[in-house]
């Protein structure tokens, strides 16, 4: 359905025939984590995130999986190769 009071005309799930159906009634803006994504839009109450209504747990346990703006890195650890081994593998692909 689309939300009435936070963002007028948008589509949100958490507004239901009751209004919203959120704890608290109402999006909550973000936080200073969230400066710089993409999801942020301005809304009746100021900044606030199209994707998730309370920003701030989103950020409790690490990294928002909704941020736009944070790029993980992996690690990866350079393989060592037995030398002897790829040379016979090479050996083996030449026929």
């Amino acid at each position: 359905m689309q939300c009435q009071t936070v963002l007028p005309g948008t589509e949100c799930t958490f507004w239901g025939k009751q209004g919203c159906i959120f704890s608290g009634g109402s999006c909550q803006t973000i936080v200073e984590n969230c400066e710089g994504c993409e999801r942020i839009v301005d809304g009746t109450i100021g900044k606030v995130c199209s994707a998730y209504p309370a920003p701030e747990k989103k950020w409790t346990s690490g990294i928002c999986n909704f941020a736009t703006h944070v790029k993980v890195e992996i690690k990866t650890e350079d393989l060592k190769v037995n030398p002897l081994k790829a040379s016979k593998k090479a050996a083996g692909k030449k026929k």
